[in-house]
């Protein structure tokens, strides 16, 4: 009798007010069973027994079980047996090219201002090119950066190494509709102002990369350095004189 005292005053029944309202009747039971204690199973969560590693074996069985009731996950995938995963041959390249040609649309910018910056990334690994376009002060050095990614993009479908790309060669030229505006000047005079516009153009090949370019001027320095009074050459002497030069 005591326990079912204590019992009890666990089970409560919430009923609505009398008064019509959207509230509904809910029970509440505090009594569960003894295999539900939160207790038990944060002491167990917690534990710091090692666990026991399964083998190759159990775990492909099991991701085999969860295949066939359906509960496999988006990246579990499991391939039949017997069957190989087929091969992804969509980025292969069957006819490599050695360069790719790429370049901006027009817009309006100066030839000569733009010309500036093309000798900047001329000769420069890829790399290198859009490295100097981030860090440029230049307002067309964010649209010759997001040109030359491309470029490198395309240029890597298309068979070219990109560790050994660079930007060959890179020209100016001049859009084909100049706009042209009419200045107003003092004493009834006036003159026409150009409004240009360009595109760059670049060419990315295959050439040497920066260390090799290093190497071979490093190669290049050492070459010149000559020594004094050490004689470097032991050729005979052809037709001696029979006396002295002095």
């Amino acid at each position: 009798m005591q326990g079912l005292r204590s019992v009890t005053p666990l089970r409560r029944v919430l009923q609505p007010h009398q008064i019509a309202s959207s509230s509904c009747t809910r029970f509440w039971d505090g009594r569960r069973h003894a295999s539900l204690n939160p207790i038990d199973w944060f002491r167990q969560q917690i534990n710091s027994a090692p666990r026991q590693k399964k083998s190759e074996k159990e775990i492909d069985a099991a991701k085999q079980k969860q295949a066939e009731q359906g509960n496999l996950g988006v990246f579990d995938a499991v391939a039949p047996e017997g069957e190989a995963a087929p091969k992804d041959n969509s980025m292969i390249v069957k006819n490599k090219s050695d360069h790719h040609k790429y370049s901006t649309a027009n817009f309006k910018i100066s030839h000569r201002k733009l010309n500036k910056l093309g000798r900047q990334i001329s000769g420069k690994p890829i790399d290198s090119a859009i490295l100097q376009m981030t860090f440029s002060e230049k307002r067309a050095s964010n649209r010759l950066k997001s040109m030359l990614v491309v470029a490198k993009s395309h240029a890597i479908l298309k068979g070219i190494d990109a560790s050994k790309m660079i930007v060959s060669e890179s020209w100016v030229t001049k859009g084909p509709r100049q706009q042209k505006r009419l200045e107003i000047k003092g004493r009834a005079r006036h003159g026409i102002r150009i409004h240009p516009d360009s595109r760059m153009s670049v060419v990315l090949k295959e050439g040497k990369t920066r260390q090799e370019l290093l190497d071979k001027e490093r190669a290049r320095k050492l070459g010149r350095i000559r020594s004094s009074g050490l004689v470097r050459e032991d050729k005979p002497l052809r037709n001696p004189p029979s006396q002295w030069a002095w």
